[in-house]
């Protein structure tokens, strides 16, 4: 019973550790935007978004019934040791998308460490696959649609009625409305997101019969889950902020107000229904939409990509490293002890490897390095090329002859820049 009492309280400080994650992993669903725009600094918009993430956390339990009672059958034995591998599972691929700036589902994570942790240490049996498409699958696919299409359409409708109103006045009531909708979005991420915390919680406190079964969450669990995503938030996340906010495209006032509303609706209606919907997808959607809703009709396509390639990665590649780390686990106390080994190592370098390249509050809204070579490829050549105020040395010999109506034309590596002559 000691070694359960340990393993229960372990699974419980990793749930919680997996929050924070989720927490800075998603900070960008909410702000990205308004920090991309201006119409909130970065270090106001976290700490706004860290608050209403934890209000969010009081306001619905349902996506933590659809966890701890809906994906997985709390009768077919799961115990601490599968939920402890499913975390671990969770937070390395987390981690991992979070060092690569790249827009992952913390949820879907989750999601798939528990699916795999579950197959391996109780069978094919401990998932329940219809919950699995229904609450999950599905709303996969059609929530960053239905966002995105919201999003399009709002966005084209927000510059249809200010078209013959001054630039900027309408840029401030925009911006202005930003703070207001980029809260709304914080507020929603937090009925839905902090809830998967709490149910991964609640099943295990099941598990070892600490409550019954088709329990709620109580209290002491919906506000330690709510804390640990609200100290996520606040710590940044800036690399995802840039991605969402510079990487998929130049998002102005209006597109940030379209996309923020968009998201809003489609989390808060998923949420209550029980949908435990990713709300990095929906947010991404929403603004591809508001993207290509905007005047110039621009998404930048490669980093868009990149995102979609993820999100099909997640579940999968969660689901392996939690199978991997269940069946060690389920060895005893000191597969437990190595699997908690792994993922501090796997943390920390993770984390070492981010400081080579620091993305904080003072750089987010620069460019990535992945769309900044894009756009600089699309460029032309004389855009592109450095204006160099002296000729080369090989090229002065040339200069001391020429008349005057020569003209120098610097061109692109790796010719040989040559000197045209006027007829």
């Amino acid at each position: 019973m000691e070694h359960i009492t340990f393993l229960v309280a372990v699974v419980i400080v990793t749930a919680l550790a997996f929050d924070f994650t989720n927490g800075f992993h998603d900070t960008a669903n909410a702000m990205a935007t308004s920090i991309a725009t201006g119409a909130l600094r970065p270090k106001i918009a976290v700490a706004i978004s860290a608050v209403l993430n934890f209000a969010g956390a009081f306001l619905s339990v349902k996506v933590a019934g659809t966890i701890s009672g809906g994906i997985v059958n709390e009768k077919a034995g799961i115990h601490p040791a599968v939920i402890f591998a499913a975390l671990v599972g969770a937070i390395l691929w987390n981690l991992l998308t979070w060092l690569r700036g790249l827009p992952s589902s913390s949820s879907h994570a989750l999601y798939g460490g528990l699916i795999g942790a579950t197959v391996v240490g109780v069978g094919l049996d401990g998932v329940n696959f219809s919950t699995v498409v229904t609450k999950i699958l599905i709303p996969a696919i059609a929530s960053p649609i239905v966002a995105g299409v919201a999003a399009w359409g709002a966005t084209k409708m927000a510059y249809l009625i200010t078209k013959h109103g001054n630039e900027k006045s309408t840029t401030k009531g925009f911006k202005t409305g930003q703070i207001f909708s980029a809260s709304l979005v914080s507020l929603a991420h937090g009925t839905n997101d902090a809830q998967k915390t709490m149910g991964i919680i609640t099943l295990t406190l099941v598990s070892v019969g600490a409550l019954p079964k088709h329990a709620l969450p109580p209290t002491w669990v919906i506000a330690s889950a709510g804390l640990a995503i609200a100290l996520g938030t606040y710590s940044g996340g800036w690399r995802i902020i840039r991605s969402m906010g510079k990487g998929l495209t130049d998002v102005q006032a209006p597109q940030g107000f379209a996309a923020e509303s968009a998201t809003t609706a489609v989390i808060l209606t998923s949420s209550h229904m029980g949908y435990g919907l990713s709300t990095t997808q929906v947010v991404s959607g929403g603004i591809m939409g508001a993207g290509l809703g905007g005047p110039k009709a621009q998404v930048h396509w490669s980093m868009a990509r990149r995102m979609v390639y993820t999100w099909g990665l997640t579940l999968p590649a969660a689901a392996v490293v939690a199978g991997a780390a269940a069946y060690v686990a389920d060895r005893g106390t000191w597969g437990v002890v190595l699997v908690g080994a792994a993922l501090v190592a796997g943390s920390g370098a993770m984390w070492m490897l981010s400081r080579r390249q620091p993305v904080t509050a003072n750089n987010v809204n620069d460019l990535p390095q992945e769309t900044a070579g894009a756009e600089s490829a699309e460029l032309p050549v004389a855009a592109a090329l450095p204006v160099v105020p002296e000729l080369s040395p090989e090229l002065s010999d040339v200069a001391l002859v020429t008349p005057p109506d020569v003209t120098v034309t610097p061109v692109a590596p790796p010719t040989t820049p040559t000197t045209t002559v006027a007829a």
